[in-house]
């Protein structure tokens, strides 16, 4: 993983994220930065770690969660479904901010965080600055009540670089470029 492209806070190391010191401190990881910069990527390798070292995580696409709960109130098992997200060590929310979320499955989602504050660890991926996560959440209260939550006890990683996904892409057209330019020159010789 190439951490150059990413700001943590003066009180954060390397060290304490891949030693998963901040999972058994119960704190919080908040990943924001620019789309394909590596937020989604990192906390996967941080939860894929946390199930090694025999820690329980629960991986959802924000939006997918929100609806999630929606259907368990609906079917009443609302009840049931949070409690067993209580039983994690770490609440990996991915992709906040890319889908509006309905208004009670945003209501939801904040029982989940507040459940959660002081007792187990979230980490968030999201490309939308604090100021503008009320565009997902539809309600200045509640987006103001979420977001305190998580940041009282968080690490706030800032991701600048632009997106791996990107980069990739044009790596791999040039190098067909420089394989077509290589075929059509040995062509030329023969």
């Amino acid at each position: 993983f190439d951490w150059r492209d990413i700001t943590l806070p003066p009180k954060t190391s390397i060290d304490d994220l891949t030693s998963l010191s901040f999972i058994s401190k119960k704190e919080c990881l908040i990943c924001m930065g620019t789309v394909g910069s590596g937020k989604t990527h990192l906390v996967t390798a941080l939860g894929i770690l946390a199930c090694l070292a025999g820690k329980e995580v629960r991986f959802f696409r924000t939006a997918d969660l929100a609806n999630r709960l929606l259907e368990h109130n609906a079917k009443g098992t609302l009840g049931r479904f949070t409690r067993e997200l209580e039983k994690c060590d770490l609440l990996i929310l991915d992709e906040l901010g890319f889908v509006p979320l309905h208004r009670h499955g945003a209501e939801l989602l904040f029982n989940v965080v507040a459940s959660c504050y002081e007792k187990r660890s979230v980490a968030v991926t999201t490309n939308l600055k604090f100021g503008e996560w009320n565009t997902v959440l539809n309600d200045n209260r509640l987006t103001a009540a979420l977001i305190d939550r998580l940041v009282h006890h968080a690490h706030v990683l800032a991701f600048s670089g632009s997106s791996w996904r990107l980069r990739h892409a044009l790596s791999n057209l040039r190098e067909t470029d420089l394989s077509t330019e290589q075929c059509s020159k040995e062509g030329e010789t023969e």
